[in-house]
């Protein structure tokens, strides 16, 4: 391959927000270069979404449903995100998830779509399928999306670096000029070459960060690396202290923590020891089982330190009947079974995970961020949605409305004609003398997660940041001068990634000396 890519849209991920604003583009005529780490298209946060997407309730109201995000973001939402999301985003879902790329959605007898209650919500307005809901969503936004002839899906590309031309520009000049993005220079995995893709906006869709700490919801590659990338190229970063901890996730020596969603609670299962006892109406006897996240992940924390226990547990088959959830959880319970746990019969040993960031880089109500030509879209952003805790099902939602917004920008002001000369951003030379060991990856890798999940995980205190900040520092000193002596890997750079990401959220910790929503601060 070339080592110069040219497109007008030029979209890192391919998740729901990213796949959406592929797609509203490239049907406005706009030649659209989407890029993604994993080998297959469809591996992403977005696939691994079980509950569902907020779409709107019988006795509903976008009045109703901003009162709940505002109530569970702990007072700092943005209201006007927040209005927007409530007002547009049944408008875009019907567009795009029931028309465009059509999903099969749970239906009631009637043919009507189900809906279903989750924690924190006042009414039933989740639509669902089964416990699978992301997978479908994400499965039927790539069939439109590798069908569609104006957009190339490139898989198996990591994003090296966002190219901005103060930085990169041969130009020197450029230095003088706003900040902006022009592109990302992008390594193919499998030949080690890194290449230009020049585009005239560039769409940052790369999604959270639930890797950093030890245990995580989210798949291998939500590292931080937009986060990370943008940071470096100067724009704005917000509220990186909020980082949703879910609750329940499947916990097993060898096993991943995948999601148990909070569907299961929101159909009456409960929280309990291993005797069987519930323990939430002692935590948050408004709420109970359904209290907002934060609040039930630091609840099972806290039983699990006072009772010195490893684990807490779920408990379906006391509350639901045995049919109801093979119907509705089929995956969890396939997934449960496959490590010898029949939710039907036992107990689901559960803890919390690093779930959700709810900050990212500030954008505002189109998607842009502080750069020009670059936005951010999904949890990558900090639109001011979530505020300092996220509402279940909000984001597959967000993802989708700011999917469209940003879009929609970007057809009405996307320039007439490349913004940089090419021949002004210089090929990547790569220095790098030694092929990278993967053992001292991990070993970095495994010392990151560890720091985070001890010192800035659910509960933080100022001994326990400064700690993190501390080692934190050293090791990304000693990554950073491993990095520039290596060949490109997507591990190194993912680890490079991670450091600076790591960093980015513990600073934020210790700056916020108040507890608010996912922030916890003894």
């Amino acid at each position: 391959m070339s080592d110069l890519i040219e497109t007008e849209a030029l979209i890192l991920g391919s998740g729901i927000a990213g796949c959406t604003a592929a797609l509203r583009l490239a049907d406005a005529g706009i030649t659209v270069t989407m890029v993604t780490r994993a080998e297959t298209p469809w591996e992403t946060n977005t696939y691994y979404a079980q509950g569902g997407i907020i779409f709107r309730g019988i006795e509903d109201s976008p009045q109703a449903l901003v009162e709940d995000i505002m109530r569970a973001g702990a007072g700092l939402c943005n209201p006007k995100a927040v209005t927007i999301l409530a007002e547009e985003g049944p408008v875009y879902l019907k567009q795009m998830l029931l028309e465009r790329a059509p999903v099969d959605f749970d239906r009631d007898e009637q043919g009507d779509l189900s809906l279903a209650l989750e924690g924190g919500h006042s009414q039933p307005r989740i639509i669902h399928v089964a416990d699978a809901t992301g997978k479908a969503i994400e499965l039927a936004l790539i069939e439109a999306v590798s069908a569609h002839p104006s957009i190339e899906l490139l898989t198996g590309y990591t994003a090296v670096d966002l190219l901005t031309p103060s930085h990169h520009s041969l130009n020197r000049l450029a230095i003088y000029e706003r900040r902006s993005c022009v592109g990302a220079y992008l390594l193919e995995q499998e030949s080690g070459q890194v290449i230009r893709c020049v585009a005239r906006e560039t769409i940052l869709a790369t999604g959270g960060l639930g890797q950093i700490f030890l245990r995580t919801s989210n798949p291998p590659g939500s590292r931080g690396d937009g986060m990370a990338m943008a940071y470096r190229a100067g724009a704005r970063v917000i509220n990186m202290e909020f980082v949703q901890f879910h609750p329940t996730t499947f916990h097993q020596i060898n096993a991943p923590n995948f999601l148990i969603s909070e569907a299961v609670r929101g159909a009456g299962a409960r929280l309990v020891n291993a005797d069987g006892a519930p323990f939430m109406d002692r935590y948050a006897p408004q709420w109970k089982d359904l209290a907002p996240r934060d609040v039930v992940a630091r609840s099972i924390h806290q039983e699990m330190l006072t009772k010195g226990l490893d684990n807490v547990y779920l408990d379906l088959h006391s509350y639901i009947p045995r049919e109801t959830i093979l119907d509705h959880f089929p995956t969890i319970y396939e997934s449960c079974l496959s490590f010898g746990v029949d939710i039907t019969k036992e107990l689901v040993p559960v803890v919390p995970a690093a779930h959700y960031a709810c900050g990212g880089l500030w954008v505002d109500e189109w998607g842009r961020s502080t750069m020009q030509h670059l936005y951010a879209i999904g949890e990558v952003s900090c639109t001011g949605v979530h505020g300092a805790n996220r509402l279940a099902s909000t984001s597959l939602l967000e993802g989708l409305v700011w999917g469209n917004r940003a879009a929609d920008f970007i057809i009405a002001h996307i320039p007439a004609k490349p913004t940089i000369t090419v021949d002004d951003i210089p090929p990547w030379r790569d220095e790098g003398a030694f092929t990278p060991d993967p053992a001292l990856i991990l070993q970095d890798m495994s010392s990151i997660k560890h720091i985070m999940w001890n010192y800035v995980g659910l509960v933080r205190n100022n001994w326990r940041l400064a700690r993190a900040l501390s080692e934190l520092q050293h090791l990304e000193g000693e990554i950073e001068a491993f990095y520039q002596r290596s060949q490109l890997t997507d591990g190194l750079i993912g680890l490079r990634n991670a450091a600076r990401t790591a960093i980015i959220v513990a600073r934020s910790a210790w700056a916020n000396k108040t507890s608010m929503g996912a922030h916890y601060r003894e």
